[in-house]
C-alpha cells in the first residue's frame, strides 16, 4: 500500500492534535490535508479563547509546527460540503477525520428567548473574537443591566469581557469593532445565572479567581447562596475542583462592596423562565429559584420551587451549551447534537455499526466537554481506531491517492484555497499592526481583505 493519505476536516485543536497522533505513530508513514471553512487555522483557539487569555493561545506556536512537517498541507477557505464533499475526500484519501467542533448552541427554551437583545453567548464571543461570520454582528450595549444564562467558562468570559475596562481589552487582540462598541457600553450591572448550586459549577477555578482581581468590579454573591445541601456538599468533599470553586466563592461573599463603577453579580439555583418584552426588546428576566433533587445516577439535577421575581435586563447572553452540527451526508446523531462513533469511529447511526474509513474527534465526536487540553487523549483514542483499521485487511486503496489530486479538483472548480505560508503573511501582517498599536496583533475579520492581504 502506498503511503496513507488521510484528510482531516477542520484545523482547530482538535485537527491539530490528530494530525499530531498520526506523525507520531510508530511505523506509519502518512501524509495529511487538514482542511478548513476559513482562512484562518487554529478554530476556538483563534475565534474563541478570550482575548485576554494570552497564554492560552500559545498552544498555536505547536500546531505551526505540526503544519510546517512536510507531510502536512493547510487547505484553508475551503468549505466541506460546497467545495468538497464526502464522496471528494474519500475517493482521494484513505481515511477521512471529521474535527469540526460543536457550531451552534443550545436554547433555554422559554418565552421571549427570540426577542432583540437576546442572544446566544457563542455569537457574543465570536463577535468580540473577529470571526469574519459575525463581523457585522450588533450588540445593544446602551442599557445598564445584562444578564448571562451558564455557570461554565464561556458564561464567565462574556460576563467578565461585559465588565471589564475597555482600556485593558485594548491591550489585547480583541476586534476592532468590539473593542469600540464596549468603549460605549453603558453596561454597569452583569448578573450571572446558574440553574444548579455553586458546587455544581463548570467553570474552572483559574476562571473564577479572576473575577476576584477584576479592577473597578465589585463581585457580588449571596453568602446564603453558598450553604450547601447534604448531597451538594458530598459532592464538593469528592471533587477537589468543586472544593477550590467554593472557597474562591465563599472568599469573594465575604469581600465588602468598594462602591466600584461596576458590579457582577452571581447567583445559583436559579432559572429564567420567560424574557420580558420592553419597548419592542427584551425589558425583564423573569425568574425561577430552585432546589437540587437527585436524579439518575445520583446527578443532582435543578427543579423549580414556585418562587419567582424579575430582573432588569436589556442585554440577555445565553450560554448553555454550544452544539453540534450536521455534515452533509455524513451520519448524524440528532439527539446528541454529535457524529455517533465508537473510539471515534464513525457508526451508521446511533448504535449502528462501522464506517470504514470515516473517523471523527474533538466536540463533534464527544459532545462540547474539556479544555483545549482534552483534545489531545480524544484524538489519541481515535487515531488507535485508526490504525487498527490500517493494520487490518479490510482498508481500501481510494480511487485517486495522488498527492496533487486535490489541488488540481479545487482549481478546477476555482476555490481560492489558502495554504499555510499564505496563512503566515497574514499573521505577519497582524503582528506587525498589532505592535504599532501595542497590542499582540489587530485581527483582520473580513475573509476578502484577509485573502488580498495574502495575495501580495
Amino acid at each position: 500500500m502506498r503511503p496513507l493519505r488521510v484528510a482531516v476536516v477542520g484545523s482547530g485543536p482538535a485537527g491539530f492534535f490528530t494530525v499530531d497522533a498520526l506523525l507520531k505513530a510508530p511505523d506509519l508513514t502518512c501524509s495529511v490535508d487538514l482542511f478548513n471553512r476559513l482562512p484562518t487555522p487554529y478554530g476556538l483557539v483563534r475565534e474563541g479563547v478570550a482575548p485576554d487569555h494570552p497564554s492560552i493561545k500559545k498552544v498555536t506556536a505547536k500546531y505551526d509546527r505540526i503544519a510546517s512537517e512536510p507531510n502536512v498541507r493547510f487547505f484553508g477557505n475551503v468549505t466541506f460540503g460546497v467545495d468538497v464533499d464526502r464522496n471528494d475526500l474519500l475517493r482521494h484519501y484513505h481515511q477521512v477525520v471529521y474535527a469540526v467542533g460543536a457550531q451552534s448552541d443550545r436554547r433555554l427554551g422559554i418565552p421571549g428567548e427570540d426577542l432583540p437583545g437576546s442572544h446566544p453567548a457563542t455569537e457574543f464571543v465570536a463577535w468580540y473574537n473577529g470571526h469574519p461570520d459575525f463581523s457585522d454582528r450588533s450588540f445593544d450595549l446602551s442599557h445598564e443591566f445584562a444578564v448571562v444564562v451558564g455557570n461554565g467558562n464561556v458564561a464567565v468570559d462574556v460576563a467578565r469581557i461585559l465588565v471589564t475596562d475597555p482600556e485593558e481589552l485594548a491591550r489585547t487582540d480583541i476586534a476592532d469593532h468590539a473593542l469600540e462598541a464596549l468603549r460605549r457600553s453603558a453596561v454597569r450591572e452583569v448578573v450571572m445565572l446558574g440553574r444548579r448550586g455553586p458546587a455544581q459549577g463548570k467553570f474552572t477555578s483559574v476562571e473564577l479567581k479572576e473575577l476576584g482581581r477584576l479592577d473597578g468590579v465589585d463581585v457580588v454573591i449571596d453568602a446564603a447562596d453558598l450553604e450547601l445541601d447534604a448531597a451538594s456538599a458530598a459532592e464538593s468533599e469528592r471533587s477537589r475542583v468543586a472544593d477550590r470553586n467554593m472557597n474562591i466563592l465563599r472568599e469573594l461573599a465575604a469581600r465588602e462592596p468598594t462602591g466600584a463603577e461596576r458590579r457582577l453579580v452571581l447567583r445559583f439555583l436559579t432559572s429564567p423562565v420567560e424574557l420580558l418584552e420592553a419597548g419592542g426588546q427584551v425589558g425583564a428576566v423573569r425568574l425561577e429559584r430552585n432546589r437540587l433533587v437527585a436524579g439518575a445516577g445520583g446527578y443532582l439535577r435543578s427543579e423549580g420551587t414556585g418562587g419567582f421575581d424579575s430582573i432588569d435586563a436589556g442585554l440577555v447572553l445565553r450560554s448553555v451549551g454550544y452544539r453540534g452540527v450536521p455534515l452533509a451526508d455524513v451520519p448524524f446523531d440528532r439527539d446528541r447534537a454529535l457524529i455517533p462513533n465508537v473510539r471515534g469511529r464513525v457508526t451508521d447511526g446511533p448504535g449502528g455499526e462501522p464506517v470504514p474509513r470515516e473517523y471523527v474527534a474533538g466536540w463533534i465526536k464527544r459532545g462540547p466537554t474539556g479544555i483545549i487540553g482534552t483534545n489531545k487523549p480524544d484524538a489519541s483514542e481515535t487515531v488507535t481506531s485508526m490504525l487498527e483499521e490500517v493494520s487490518g485487511d479490510a482498508l481500501r486503496e481510494p480511487e485517486s491517492p495522488e498527492p496533487e489530486a486535490i489541488p488540481g479538483l479545487l482549481s478546477d472548480r476555482r476555490v481560492r484555497f489558502v495554504t499555510f505560508d499564505d496563512w503566515r503573511r497574514l499573521d505577519a501582517a497582524e503582528r506587525a499592526e498589532g505592535e504599532r498599536h501595542g497590542r499582540p496583533r489587530v485581527k483582520v475579520v473580513r475573509v476578502e481583505e484577509m485573502l488580498r492581504i495574502m495575495d501580495t
